[in-house]
């Protein structure tokens, strides 16, 4: 299969700032009559694959309506098949057209966050088919905020089921590059946005109980959802530091290892001196093994490092930008060829528990307590 590119690098939406409501949609209804957009809604239409843009990563899109489409997209992925996908819909009357039940957490959550990085999980319309959701009776839904994904959505006329662009276990695509490096030849067609404001998936929060349920943290944080609506509860699966076989995720994703360089990769907690020292002595027994040894380090600490190769993810200044590039790293470790990836770790910070819980599954919960007698 030749896979189609599309470029419409420019119209991307930065999370930090953004665009205002009136702007969002004046871009939208220009994008709705690119003829890109419009080839690759045709080839939405047809059941076939489009990776696009979104604020948080790049998405592989299909009918959402459609079972055999979304097979498609397990089967380019190489997805678990019970690992459910996101409904993705360009505006809130689509809503109750594929789910049962709209509470009221979630419309205050939508009037607040939508468009966003923000996923609900509702229980599901009889419309929604059983390989969109991996057999659930609830359906994961989320309004983007990007102009390209909702001028796809409108121009498609259809909820567009997208998980992140990437094959099943590796880094998630934060550039139409990315994806190519993952699916050509895999898919139909690839939009080229340019790089993603955010960087890490939406947030997940399953508003069918009693409370609000956050079963995966994002760039929308549980301090924000409380303002919101009240209390939220956390998925015990979001805490853990190491996996247990007796917590069952509710986001039956969650129990994959997700986000993983081809190195073996260890994370280092502790404070910052002795984090470097232990991570330096590390690299000089690695390297007297044979191997080629990366750390992944902040623009405050990477002149600390003496490994082969040595990348910053971003400022602990400024906590977005190690979202917006965590991925992005991880995948040039994989180009230069590590064989071994020591990293920081990133709790403080409103975003910390997005961030670490994306790193916790790409080290295989592999984290070392650093102290100082280990210097």
């Amino acid at each position: 299969m030749e896979t189609k590119w599309i470029a419409l690098d420019g119209w991307q939406t930065e999370m930090d700032g953004g665009l205002e409501k009136e702007q969002l949609e004046g871009q939208v209804s220009k994008l709705k009559e690119h003829p890109g957009i419009v080839q690759a809604a045709k080839i939405l239409q047809k059941g076939g694959l489009v990776a696009f843009p979104t604020e948080t990563v790049y998405g592989l899109g299909a009918n959402g309506l459609d079972s055999e489409a979304a097979g498609r997209i397990y089967a380019a992925k190489g997805r678990p098949s019970d690992n459910p996908l996101i409904l993705h819909i360009a505006s809130m009357e689509e809503l109750p057209g594929i789910v049962r039940e709209i509470p009221e957490t979630a419309k205050k959550l939508a009037k607040r966050f939508w468009p966003g990085p923000l996923t609900m999980i509702f229980p599901k319309a009889d419309c929604v088919p059983d390989g969109t959701t991996g057999g659930l009776a609830t359906v994961a839904v989320r309004m983007p905020k990007h102009p390209i994904a909702l001028a796809l959505i409108a121009c498609a006329g259809l909820p567009i089921a997208a998980p992140s662009a990437n094959r099943s276990g590796r880094p998630s695509t934060t550039t139409a590059w990315h994806v190519k490096e993952d699916m050509d030849g895999q898919i139909d067609c690839i939009i080229d946005g340019g790089e993603v404001g955010v960087g890490l998936e939406s947030t997940i929060v399953d508003v069918t109980g009693e409370k609000p349920m956050m079963l995966r943290p994002g760039y929308i944080t549980k301090e924000m959802l409380e303002e919101a609506v009240g209390e939220v509860f956390l998925d015990p699966v979001i805490t853990a530091t190491q996996p247990d076989p007796t917590i069952k995720p509710k986001a039956p994703g969650m129990k994959y290892r997700h986000y993983a360089p081809k190195a073996e990769m260890l994370l280092c907690e502790g404070r910052e001196q002795e984090v470097a020292a232990y991570i330096n002595t590390q690299t000089e027994r690695s390297q007297k093994e044979g191997k080629r040894v990366g750390v992944l380090a902040t623009e405050q600490t990477r002149a600390a490092y003496r490994a082969d190769v040595v990348l910053s993810v971003g400022s602990r200044e400024k906590e977005e930008s190690i979202a917006r590039h965590l991925f992005q790293v991880l995948r040039e470790f994989d180009e230069a060829g590590v064989d071994v990836i020591y990293s920081e770790c990133f709790e403080e910070g409103p975003l910390g528990m997005a961030i670490m819980n994306r790193l916790r599954k790409a080290a295989g919960y592999r984290v070392i307590q650093v102290e100082e007698s280990d210097v």
